[in-house]
């Protein structure tokens, strides 16, 4: 039987590029990853936040929503990538090629 005295802190945190925001939670042992967001209310800061389709992390590690999180853990709020990685690289080095700082056949950096 769990009570009052087992309870422990749990930081939530959610960020943008302009803002951030933590927010710690009192837990009992074996609440879930989802139910401290839940608890932390973090959705009333952030609307656009999706309970049922949000990843989350501790310390930057994808879990599951039902993971039990444990003393000295965190909860992570990621966001949606608006590009993906890959592109984003590829991009870098067409343009890298193309002003001629990377050798156009190997991709190399240019001497």
């Amino acid at each position: 039987m769990t009570n009052e005295a087992d309870k422990f802190v749990v930081d939530v945190i959610y960020a943008l590029p302009t803002q951030q925001k933590v927010i710690s939670v009192s837990v009992l042992p074996g609440t879930s990853a989802i139910d401290i967001v839940r608890q932390s209310n973090m959705v009333s800061f952030f609307p656009e936040i999706d309970l049922e389709t949000v990843k989350l992390g501790v310390f930057s590690n994808v879990v599951k929503h039902d993971q039990v999180i444990l003393p000295g853990q965190r909860v992570e709020i990621y966001r949606p990538l608006i590009a993906d990685p890959k592109d984003v690289r590829r991009r870098r080095a067409d343009k890298a090629k193309d002003e001629g700082r990377a050798n156009k056949v190997t991709g190399g950096r240019g001497s």
